[in-house]
Protein backbone atom coordinates (compact mmCIF):
# COMPACT_ATOMS: atom_id res chain seq x y z
CA UNK A 1 0.00 0.00 0.00
CA UNK A 2 1.14 3.24 -0.56
CA UNK A 3 -0.06 6.80 -1.03
CA UNK A 4 0.25 8.54 -4.92
CA UNK A 5 3.43 10.46 -5.54
CA UNK A 6 2.50 14.24 -5.66
CA UNK A 7 2.12 15.65 -9.74
CA UNK A 8 5.93 16.96 -9.46
CA UNK A 9 7.58 14.13 -8.02
CA UNK A 10 5.61 12.07 -10.86
CA UNK A 11 6.90 14.39 -13.45
CA UNK A 12 10.59 14.43 -11.78
CA UNK A 13 10.75 10.36 -11.97
CA UNK A 14 9.94 10.08 -15.27
CA UNK A 15 12.57 12.94 -16.16
CA UNK A 16 14.87 11.03 -13.99
CA UNK A 17 13.99 7.81 -16.16
CA UNK A 18 15.74 9.52 -19.00
CA UNK A 19 12.07 10.67 -20.50
CA UNK A 20 11.02 13.32 -23.10
CA UNK A 21 7.88 14.31 -21.20
CA UNK A 22 5.26 17.19 -22.57
CA UNK A 23 3.15 19.00 -20.58
CA UNK A 24 -0.50 19.02 -21.44
CA UNK A 25 -2.72 22.31 -20.09
CA UNK A 26 -3.49 22.09 -16.13
CA UNK A 27 -2.39 18.09 -16.15
CA UNK A 28 -1.84 18.42 -12.83
CA UNK A 29 -5.32 19.67 -11.55
CA UNK A 30 -7.18 17.61 -14.41
CA UNK A 31 -8.58 14.63 -12.76
CA UNK A 32 -12.04 12.49 -11.81
CA UNK A 33 -11.64 13.24 -8.22
CA UNK A 34 -15.04 13.92 -7.75
CA UNK A 35 -16.12 10.33 -8.40
CA UNK A 36 -13.78 8.58 -5.59
CA UNK A 37 -10.42 8.47 -4.09
CA UNK A 38 -7.02 8.30 -5.88
CA UNK A 39 -5.07 5.86 -3.60
CA UNK A 40 -3.50 3.65 -2.26
CA UNK A 41 -2.01 2.84 -5.52
CA UNK A 42 -0.60 -0.76 -5.85
CA UNK A 43 0.92 -1.17 -9.71
CA UNK A 44 1.08 0.96 -12.97
CA UNK A 45 -1.36 -0.69 -15.85
CA UNK A 46 -0.75 -0.01 -20.03
CA UNK A 47 -3.03 0.12 -22.31
CA UNK A 48 -3.27 0.69 -26.27
CA UNK A 49 -5.98 3.52 -27.24
CA UNK A 50 -7.45 2.72 -30.69
CA UNK A 51 -6.56 5.62 -32.13
CA UNK A 52 -3.74 6.91 -34.96
CA UNK A 53 -2.04 10.56 -35.10
CA UNK A 54 -0.63 11.81 -32.03
CA UNK A 55 -2.13 15.19 -31.65
CA UNK A 56 -5.85 13.65 -31.75
CA UNK A 57 -4.78 10.62 -29.41
CA UNK A 58 -3.41 13.02 -27.04
CA UNK A 59 -6.51 14.59 -26.93
CA UNK A 60 -9.23 11.85 -26.88
CA UNK A 61 -6.95 11.07 -23.60
CA UNK A 62 -7.43 14.53 -21.81
CA UNK A 63 -10.72 15.27 -22.77
CA UNK A 64 -12.29 11.79 -22.83
CA UNK A 65 -15.41 11.29 -25.04
CA UNK A 66 -19.61 10.80 -24.86
CA UNK A 67 -20.19 8.69 -21.77
CA UNK A 68 -16.60 8.68 -20.69
CA UNK A 69 -15.13 12.00 -19.38
CA UNK A 70 -11.41 12.53 -19.38
CA UNK A 71 -8.49 12.14 -18.34
CA UNK A 72 -8.30 8.98 -19.43
CA UNK A 73 -5.27 8.03 -18.42
CA UNK A 74 -2.12 9.95 -16.43
CA UNK A 75 0.30 10.19 -19.60
CA UNK A 76 -0.34 9.15 -23.14
CA UNK A 77 3.46 7.68 -24.92
CA UNK A 78 3.18 8.33 -28.28
CA UNK A 79 4.91 6.60 -31.22
CA UNK A 80 7.76 8.99 -31.04
CA UNK A 81 8.31 7.66 -27.59
CA UNK A 82 7.24 10.97 -26.17
CA UNK A 83 5.09 10.85 -22.70
CA UNK A 84 1.99 13.35 -22.68
CA UNK A 85 1.10 14.06 -19.42
CA UNK A 86 -2.72 15.04 -19.18
CA UNK A 87 -3.99 14.41 -16.05
CA UNK A 88 -3.18 13.54 -12.08
CA UNK A 89 -5.37 11.98 -9.85
CA UNK A 90 -7.96 9.83 -10.50
CA UNK A 91 -8.70 8.99 -14.12
CA UNK A 92 -11.10 6.81 -16.15
CA UNK A 93 -8.31 4.55 -17.34
CA UNK A 94 -9.03 1.00 -15.86
CA UNK A 95 -12.52 0.41 -14.65
CA UNK A 96 -13.69 -2.15 -12.69
CA UNK A 97 -11.35 -5.41 -12.98
CA UNK A 98 -10.51 -8.64 -10.80
CA UNK A 99 -9.98 -8.48 -7.11
CA UNK A 100 -7.53 -11.41 -7.14
CA UNK A 101 -5.45 -9.90 -9.51
CA UNK A 102 -5.21 -6.95 -7.57
CA UNK A 103 -4.30 -9.22 -4.33
CA UNK A 104 -1.37 -10.79 -6.61
CA UNK A 105 -0.06 -7.18 -7.51
CA UNK A 106 0.28 -5.96 -3.99
CA UNK A 107 1.83 -9.75 -3.42
CA UNK A 108 4.22 -9.28 -6.38
CA UNK A 109 2.93 -12.48 -7.59
CA UNK A 110 2.24 -14.21 -10.58
CA UNK A 111 -1.08 -13.23 -11.84
CA UNK A 112 -4.41 -15.59 -11.72
CA UNK A 113 -6.44 -15.34 -14.66
CA UNK A 114 -9.12 -12.34 -14.47
CA UNK A 115 -12.73 -13.96 -14.42
CA UNK A 116 -14.46 -10.80 -12.08
CA UNK A 117 -15.07 -6.98 -12.50
CA UNK A 118 -15.75 -6.22 -8.76
CA UNK A 119 -12.78 -3.98 -8.30
CA UNK A 120 -12.16 -0.11 -8.81
CA UNK A 121 -9.31 -0.21 -10.45
CA UNK A 122 -9.01 4.16 -10.98
CA UNK A 123 -8.40 4.13 -7.67
CA UNK A 124 -5.25 2.09 -7.38
CA UNK A 125 -3.36 2.44 -10.61
CA UNK A 126 -1.20 4.74 -12.44
CA UNK A 127 -2.20 4.09 -16.26
CA UNK A 128 -0.32 4.55 -19.27
CA UNK A 129 -2.21 4.91 -22.64
CA UNK A 130 -0.30 4.06 -25.87
CA UNK A 131 -0.77 5.78 -29.19
CA UNK A 132 -1.82 1.85 -31.28
CA UNK A 133 -4.53 1.01 -33.36
CA UNK A 134 -4.78 -2.18 -31.21
CA UNK A 135 -5.60 -4.54 -34.45
CA UNK A 136 -2.27 -6.85 -33.70
CA UNK A 137 -1.12 -5.17 -36.97
CA UNK A 138 -0.32 -1.51 -36.42
CA UNK A 139 3.47 -0.93 -35.35
CA UNK A 140 5.18 -0.26 -32.26
CA UNK A 141 8.09 1.63 -32.76
CA UNK A 142 11.35 0.66 -30.71
CA UNK A 143 11.23 4.52 -29.48
CA UNK A 144 7.46 3.92 -27.73
CA UNK A 145 8.02 0.40 -26.24
CA UNK A 146 11.17 1.79 -24.96
CA UNK A 147 9.08 4.76 -23.16
CA UNK A 148 6.76 2.24 -21.89
CA UNK A 149 9.55 0.59 -20.01
CA UNK A 150 11.43 3.33 -18.84
CA UNK A 151 7.54 4.84 -17.16
CA UNK A 152 6.86 1.92 -15.79
CA UNK A 153 9.99 1.46 -14.47
CA UNK A 154 10.23 5.26 -13.20
CA UNK A 155 7.26 4.51 -10.77
CA UNK A 156 8.33 1.23 -9.83
CA UNK A 157 11.40 2.56 -8.72
CA UNK A 158 9.90 5.90 -7.08
CA UNK A 159 7.69 2.90 -5.02
CA UNK A 160 9.97 0.43 -4.54
CA UNK A 161 7.92 -1.87 -6.66
CA UNK A 162 9.40 -5.01 -9.14
CA UNK A 163 8.26 -5.54 -12.12
CA UNK A 164 4.98 -7.33 -11.25
CA UNK A 165 3.51 -4.19 -10.14
CA UNK A 166 2.84 -3.49 -13.59
CA UNK A 167 0.63 -5.09 -15.45
CA UNK A 168 -1.84 -4.68 -19.37
CA UNK A 169 -5.27 -4.00 -18.65
CA UNK A 170 -6.30 -7.23 -20.78
CA UNK A 171 -4.70 -8.82 -17.17
CA UNK A 172 -7.31 -6.81 -15.21
CA UNK A 173 -10.71 -6.71 -16.61
CA UNK A 174 -12.27 -9.71 -18.45
CA UNK A 175 -13.10 -8.81 -22.56
CA UNK A 176 -10.00 -6.29 -22.38
CA UNK A 177 -7.35 -7.04 -24.70
CA UNK A 178 -4.78 -4.34 -24.74
CA UNK A 179 -2.28 -3.60 -25.25
CA UNK A 180 -2.17 -5.90 -28.67
CA UNK A 181 0.96 -6.52 -30.28
CA UNK A 182 3.45 -7.11 -27.39
CA UNK A 183 2.74 -9.51 -24.55
CA UNK A 184 3.01 -8.24 -20.56
CA UNK A 185 5.31 -10.89 -19.83
CA UNK A 186 7.73 -9.54 -22.36
CA UNK A 187 7.19 -5.95 -21.06
CA UNK A 188 7.74 -6.85 -17.55
CA UNK A 189 10.87 -8.75 -18.79
CA UNK A 190 12.37 -5.07 -20.24
CA UNK A 191 11.29 -3.63 -17.06
CA UNK A 192 13.27 -5.99 -14.45
CA UNK A 193 16.39 -5.69 -16.63
CA UNK A 194 15.91 -1.72 -16.25
CA UNK A 195 15.14 -1.68 -12.68
CA UNK A 196 18.10 -4.37 -11.94
CA UNK A 197 20.71 -2.41 -14.20
CA UNK A 198 20.40 1.05 -13.11
CA UNK A 199 22.40 1.22 -9.48
CA UNK A 200 23.63 5.05 -9.07
CA UNK A 201 23.81 5.90 -12.67
CA UNK A 202 21.55 8.07 -14.06
CA UNK A 203 20.26 6.34 -17.20
CA UNK A 204 20.86 7.70 -20.74
CA UNK A 205 17.90 10.27 -22.25
CA UNK A 206 16.13 9.21 -24.85
CA UNK A 207 17.48 11.02 -27.86
CA UNK A 208 15.16 14.15 -28.31
CA UNK A 209 12.56 13.18 -31.27
CA UNK A 210 13.43 15.06 -34.78
CA UNK A 211 10.58 17.19 -36.07
CA UNK A 212 10.19 17.32 -39.81
CA UNK A 213 10.79 20.36 -41.17
CA UNK A 214 8.61 22.04 -43.74
CA UNK A 215 10.03 24.40 -46.48
CA UNK A 216 7.46 26.99 -47.12
CA UNK A 217 9.12 28.17 -50.62
CA UNK A 218 9.16 24.33 -51.48
CA UNK A 219 5.42 23.74 -50.33
CA UNK A 220 4.14 26.85 -51.90
CA UNK A 221 5.93 25.55 -55.67
CA UNK A 222 4.12 22.73 -54.84
CA UNK A 223 0.99 24.03 -54.42
CA UNK A 224 1.00 26.18 -57.13
CA UNK A 225 2.28 23.02 -59.71
CA UNK A 226 -1.18 21.32 -58.54
CA UNK A 227 -0.57 17.92 -60.16
CA UNK A 228 -3.54 16.27 -61.16
CA UNK A 229 -3.03 13.16 -60.92
CA UNK A 230 -1.74 11.09 -57.86
CA UNK A 231 0.64 9.22 -60.39
CA UNK A 232 2.59 12.15 -61.30
CA UNK A 233 5.62 12.56 -59.70
CA UNK A 234 5.71 14.47 -56.45
CA UNK A 235 7.19 18.03 -56.31
CA UNK A 236 8.38 18.32 -52.91
CA UNK A 237 8.30 15.35 -50.00
CA UNK A 238 7.65 18.04 -47.48
CA UNK A 239 3.66 18.33 -49.08
CA UNK A 240 3.44 14.73 -46.79
CA UNK A 241 4.19 16.18 -43.97
CA UNK A 242 1.86 18.97 -44.41
CA UNK A 243 -1.32 16.25 -45.58
CA UNK A 244 -0.93 14.24 -42.59
CA UNK A 245 -0.72 16.84 -40.04
CA UNK A 246 -4.28 17.92 -42.28
CA UNK A 247 -5.22 14.36 -41.82
CA UNK A 248 -4.60 14.37 -37.83
CA UNK A 249 -6.64 17.84 -37.95
CA UNK A 250 -9.59 16.02 -39.51
CA UNK A 251 -9.24 17.82 -42.39
CA UNK A 252 -8.09 15.86 -45.24
CA UNK A 253 -9.11 12.04 -45.90
CA UNK A 254 -6.39 10.05 -45.21
CA UNK A 255 -6.48 8.47 -48.68
CA UNK A 256 -5.68 11.72 -49.97
CA UNK A 257 -2.03 12.41 -48.19
CA UNK A 258 -0.18 10.93 -51.29
CA UNK A 259 2.64 13.73 -51.43
CA UNK A 260 0.28 15.57 -54.07
CA UNK A 261 -1.04 18.89 -53.30
CA UNK A 262 -3.93 18.60 -55.57
CA UNK A 263 -7.53 20.08 -55.82
CA UNK A 264 -8.08 17.86 -52.71
CA UNK A 265 -5.53 19.18 -50.99
CA UNK A 266 -5.68 22.95 -51.57
CA UNK A 267 -9.25 22.98 -50.37
CA UNK A 268 -7.97 20.93 -47.03
CA UNK A 269 -5.43 23.97 -46.33
CA UNK A 270 -8.15 26.42 -47.14
CA UNK A 271 -10.00 25.03 -44.67
CA UNK A 272 -7.16 25.18 -41.77
CA UNK A 273 -7.31 28.84 -42.76
CA UNK A 274 -10.56 29.14 -42.23
CA UNK A 275 -10.36 28.15 -39.12
CA UNK A 276 -7.97 30.56 -38.16
CA UNK A 277 -9.75 33.18 -39.28
CA UNK A 278 -8.72 33.78 -42.53
CA UNK A 279 -11.02 34.95 -45.21
CA UNK A 280 -11.07 35.66 -49.36
CA UNK A 281 -7.97 35.38 -51.12
CA UNK A 282 -6.39 35.11 -47.19
CA UNK A 283 -7.99 31.10 -47.50
CA UNK A 284 -7.23 30.20 -51.07
CA UNK A 285 -5.50 27.01 -49.69
CA UNK A 286 -1.90 28.17 -50.88
CA UNK A 287 -0.38 27.88 -47.33
CA UNK A 288 1.41 31.22 -45.82
CA UNK A 289 3.87 31.30 -42.99
CA UNK A 290 1.73 31.92 -39.91
CA UNK A 291 -0.79 29.75 -40.74
CA UNK A 292 1.95 27.17 -41.52
CA UNK A 293 3.59 27.48 -38.24
CA UNK A 294 0.37 27.11 -36.51
CA UNK A 295 -0.42 23.69 -38.31
CA UNK A 296 3.38 22.88 -37.39
CA UNK A 297 2.80 24.12 -33.73
CA UNK A 298 -0.23 21.77 -33.29
CA UNK A 299 1.16 18.52 -35.27
CA UNK A 300 5.01 18.64 -34.63
CA UNK A 301 7.02 20.24 -37.47
CA UNK A 302 8.63 23.27 -38.06
CA UNK A 303 9.04 25.65 -40.47
CA UNK A 304 11.47 27.77 -42.85
CA UNK A 305 11.26 29.79 -45.39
Amino acid sequence: MAPPMSADAFLRALKAEGLTVVEVGNWRDHHRNSKGPFGPVHGVMIHHTVTKGSARTVEICRKGYAGLPGPLCHGVITKDGRVHLVGYGRANHAGLGDDDVLRAVIAEQGLPADNEANTDGNRHFYGFECENLGDGEDPWPAAQLEAIERAAAAVCRYHGWNERSVIGHLEWQPGKVDPRGFTMSSMRGRISDRLDSKASAAPAPLPAPRRPVVDLSQLVAAARTNPRQSGQPVTYAGVRTVEAALVDQGLLAKRYSDGHYGTTTIAAYSAWQRHLGYRGTDADGIPGKASLVKLGQRHGFDVKD
